[in-house]
């Protein structure tokens, strides 16, 4: 059972109780991220995730790092476009230890100076390594693209000139105004006394006092970008994308199904036509990417650069076999079997029931039950698809293609 707190303070807390296992998931959201900051604050999300984890005023960096290694736990943490997670694991006798270090960490770290300086190196090596990985930076740069000039389409992890800028005020001033009690979601999910957890989140929680100071930004237009970039490379590597739903829009399981036949599967038309039966790629996938006022559907190929072309058309030739057509009776419920396998066999782990339940607090503002998903999931019929397809691929392709400087990619600006 799922139990929903608010402390007097605003925080709000997830707590759920699974008698049976010995491990105790934890993590603490904060919404807060890479849209939220102004160009000044370019990346400072990503840099405090980083900060956190180098010392408070009881214990050091590596301190910090054998407390977890100490009790054969894990933590770690993730930035996004619109929250930041910190996430534990630990044996249910090691929560408290776990819960405290994760509050000490938040409400007291020293962000020394020496320690700043040396953070922002490692992140700067960051940014490179991902900018030496086509298969990776294809992935930001049609989001840079197709948002240009809006926060949403900012690296999460900055720019090596934004980075320069930052010091400890500036943190100091960034958590201020952000990571403040109304603003955050603690979830907990494994084996644990309500009760006790409450009390315990309560006592390192209850007492912050802060202001939610919101850096507003109206939502993005989408921009129909086409953009080649030429890398000394061997593959070429392209994402296309077009608008899509927000988390919370009703079209979201049509969605999800519709991706899962299109391109998020070993069987579907996109891996089994371009790889399985022409070996044209290795990889090939689609996927989505939901926002609270929008979302994007993207399409990832990386293929030699003399097949390139041929490729990025039959992935135009699917998508309007999809249009004209629909989806069969078999790709549905192959779809749906999928989707709901997947969810379910999920919920034998404790860190992805604490991520569900902490994200569906903090994004949606309430809790989604698992049979209220797979009832979701089990009603879309075929019409719904047909109807998801006509919103999404109403608007042509954007494109980012990176790939060797003898070569070019180019797709057909209609639409659809």
């Amino acid at each position: 059972m799922i139990y929903r707190y608010s402390l007097a303070n605003g925080l709000r807390v997830v707590i759920e109780d699974i008698p049976f296992v010995r491990s105790v998931s934890m993590g603490v959201w904060v919404l807060t991220g890479s849209r939220d900051e102004n160009p000044e604050q370019s990346g400072i999300s990503h840099f405090l995730e980083h900060m956190f984890f180098k010392g408070t005023s009881k214990l050091s960096a590596r301190e910090l790092a054998e407390v977890f290694d100490g009790i054969g736990g894990n933590i770690n943490a993730y930035t996004t476009k619109e929250y930041t997670c910190f996430h534990a694991k630990v044996l249910d006798e090691h929560m408290d230890l776990a819960m405290r270090t994760l509050a000490d960490m938040l409400f007291d770290s020293v962000f020394d100076p020496v320690e700043l300086e040396r953070e922002k190196r490692v992140v700067i090596e960051e940014i490179k390594m991902y900018e030496d990985n086509p298969e990776e930076a294809v992935h930001d740069q049609i989001i840079e693209a197709t948002y240009a000039g809006h926060p949403l389409g900012a690296n999460i992890l900055g720019t090596e000139e934004s980075l320069i800028q930052l010091d400890r005020q500036r943190l100091i001033d960034y958590i201020d105004s952000r990571y403040t009690p109304d603003n955050m979601v603690v979830s907990v999910s494994g084996h644990v006394m309500v009760a006790e957890v409450l009390a315990l989140i309560e006592t390192l929680f209850g007492g912050v006092r802060r202001e939610t100071k919101t850096f507003v930004s109206q939502g993005p237009t989408f921009i129909p970008a086409r953009v080649y970039n030429k890398r000394p490379i061997e593959q070429m590597h392209a994402c296309l994308a077009v608008p899509s739903f927000a988390y919370a829009d009703e079209s979201m399981y049509g969605l999800i199904l519709l991706n899962n036949i299109l391109g998020a599967s070993s069987s579907s038309r996109l891996f089994q036509e371009i790889r399985e039966e022409r070996g044209m790629a290795y990889n090939v996938f689609s996927y989505y990417s939901a926002f609270r006022d929008t979302g994007l559907f993207l399409v990832y190929f990386g293929s030699s650069p003399s097949q390139s072309q041929e490729v990025g058309e039959l992935i135009l030739k699917i998508v309007h076999d999809v249009l004209r057509d629909g989806v069969t009776e078999d790709e549905l419920k192959t779809a749906k079997n999928q989707v709901i396998g997947s969810l379910l066999l999920g919920t034998e782990s404790t860190s992805n029931r604490m991520s569900r339940i902490g994200k569906n607090e903090l994004l949606l503002g309430r809790q989604v039950e698992i049979d209220e998903v797979t009832q979701a999931v089990s009603k879309v019929n075929r019409t719904d698809l047909h109807d998801i397809a006509q919103k999404l691929f109403q608007t042509p392709f954007s494109y980012v293609a990176l790939g060797p400087s003898e070569r070019s990619f180019s797709l057909k600006g209609e639409a659809l």
